[in-house]
């Protein structure tokens, strides 16, 4: 199983020497993935329902400063050889089609084809208004029309295309991706549009297991999601054997969470019961993990990632 961790966007480690230092040991202790999420603007004020807490607050929004994600990519490729770069995930109304298809491919030939577009439909009103975006209301046909454009954009040498919100031809789009035949595109998302996009676009099903409306916290329950998106995928003539599965935990693990049924959710406690958890997971077909070890401090940070280092993975 490939494991890999989040960059921090925002936040006082949101800078460079951090981002530097945290992105060259990963790319040393052998961390597969780097990721980062996606945020332009935070509004002040956020009625919209945060997916993956509790409560439904958005962590940290108190504080509106972010970074670009496609530029710490970019940032991060210049500092590391082997990890591949994953966007965690794109908000794909937030950008035009054809822009977003030209960043994806830009970092994919500075990077020697290591990038990987991680994409989502999105769940702040505020801030689709904000950036002028899409309707919100139509998020989820837009980021399913933009994923037919980037396949087109991607692959055709002569990329014509006229849909509802997007329309060109009459265009040469160079370089195209190294990667054959474009960038992986792992689909976010838990809930039932998410999967079916998952089956009619995605490469991977790359969920969060901390969603309090579709809860993946058990291997149970991550295994019962699973059967779902091989039911969807078939209705969609799609082999489910044809699509990965990368398991991301957003949580900073730092001891057991026990669960309302009594339970331990899954991926948190010692270094045994992670090591469990990650070969349970393997066998539901798992080929990749993405974990958090951002922590208050840059030294923090980097002593829980030597820890899973030197701890967790090698008996595994």
């Amino acid at each position: 199983m490939d494991v890999g961790m989040t960059l921090p966007g925002r936040g006082p480690l949101a800078e460079p020497e951090s981002l530097g230092q945290l992105s060259r040991r990963a790319d040393e202790l052998g961390f597969a993935y780097l990721a980062v999420p996606d945020h332009i603007v935070v509004p002040r004020s956020i009625d919209s329902r945060y997916p993956y807490s509790s409560t439904g607050d958005f962590p940290g929004s108190a504080s509106g400063s972010c970074l670009d994600q496609f530029s710490v990519l970019s940032f991060v490729a210049a500092m590391t050889r082997q990890a591949r770069l994953v966007t965690s995930v794109t908000v794909i109304p937030h950008r035009g089609a054809v822009e977003t298809a030209k960043l994806v491919a830009t970092i994919d030939v500075l990077s020697q084809g290591r990038m990987t577009l991680g994409v989502g439909a999105g769940w702040m009103r505020e801030e689709f208004e904000a950036l002028g975006a899409p309707s919100f209301d139509q998020r989820g046909r837009v980021t399913d029309e933009y994923l037919q454009v980037f396949k087109c954009l991607w692959t055709e040498e002569a990329p014509e295309f006229d849909g509802e919100f997007v329309q060109f031809k009459n265009i040469s789009f160079l370089p195209k991706p190294l990667q054959d035949p474009h960038p992986p595109i792992w689909v976010g998302g838990e809930s039932v549009p998410a999967l079916r996009r998952t089956a009619r676009y995605g490469d991977t099903w790359y969920p969060i297991g901390s969603n309090p409306r579709f809860p993946l916290d058990t291997i149970e329950r991550f295994t019962a999601r699973v059967a779902r998106l091989g039911e969807i995928a078939s209705e969609e003539d799609r082999d489910p054997a044809s699509i990965s599965l990368v398991y991301c935990a957003t949580w900073a693990n730092e001891g057991a969470v026990k669960l309302d049924s009594g339970g331990r959710h899954l991926l948190t406690g010692s270094a045994q019961d992670l090591q469990e958890d990650m070969a349970a997971l393997a066998d539901a077909g798992v080929v990749g993990l993405m974990l958090n070890f951002q922590r208050d401090t840059l030294a923090q940070s980097l002593d829980a990632m030597q820890h899973f280092a030197d701890e967790v993975r090698p008996g595994v």
